[in-house]
């Protein structure tokens, strides 16, 4: 996958020298950052189909970091979420990573810790995104085979050889090997492993 700008940090966070530091900070690795003041224009706003992560003070006055983690939960936001407090408990580090947060660190932040984690936060969500991506693309591949493709497909993966898939279905061979070499390629693979790896969920979960 290739997003068409840089990863981007969301900085949420009320207190104005806080967000001034950090994004000083971050910008120090070659990272954008786009900064927040009031939590709900954020989760009213910001971008959620770009790459990057996200850090969420805990404590700001109107809605509370954990809330806002929770809402952005509630609505499938893949960014990696980083929570910052200066007053954190035991109980809410726990209620943090429970809620999806990926990091929790106490502030003052260590400028190290607070980068490493950003990083990390970045190259999880490319992976992620590039997975997902690639999940979509088999299944658009996969609803392209006709229903006998199916069948045939299934026979594969479960180990199935064209001899027997042919009496299985009461075809002949060199129709089994048609069948084959279509599937082969409306799903762009070049080898077996790859149609496995690729398919073999997908043709399972398509079985009757």
């Amino acid at each position: 996958m290739n997003p068409p700008l840089s990863p981007l940090i969301h900085l949420i966070d009320d207190d104005q020298a806080v967000r001034d530091s950090l994004a000083l900070l971050i910008g120090t690795v070659g990272l954008r950052v786009q900064t927040w003041s009031d939590p709900q224009v954020f989760i009213d706003e910001f971008d959620r189909g770009g790459i990057g992560a996200i850090v969420l003070d805990v404590r700001m006055p109107g809605i509370s970091g954990l809330t806002v983690l929770d809402r952005l939960v509630a609505q499938a936001v893949d960014q990696p979420i980083i929570m910052l407090t200066g007053h954190g408990t035991v109980e809410m580090c726990r209620r943090a990573f429970k809620s999806g947060a990926a990091e929790f660190l106490e502030k003052p932040v260590d400028d190290e810790q607070l980068l490493e984690a950003l990083q990390h936060a970045v190259r999880q969500h490319v992976n992620s995104r590039e997975r997902t991506q690639a999940d979509q693309s088999a299944r658009d591949r996969f609803a392209q085979l006709s229903e006998r493709e199916r069948e045939v497909l299934g026979m594969i993966v479960a180990g199935l050889t064209n001899k027997e898939i042919a009496r299985a279905l009461a075809l002949s061979p060199r129709t089994v090997e048609t069948h084959r070499a279509n599937l082969f390629a409306k799903l762009d693979c070049d080898s077996l492993a790859q149609l496995i790896r690729r398919y073999a969920a997908l043709a399972e979960r398509a079985a009757p």
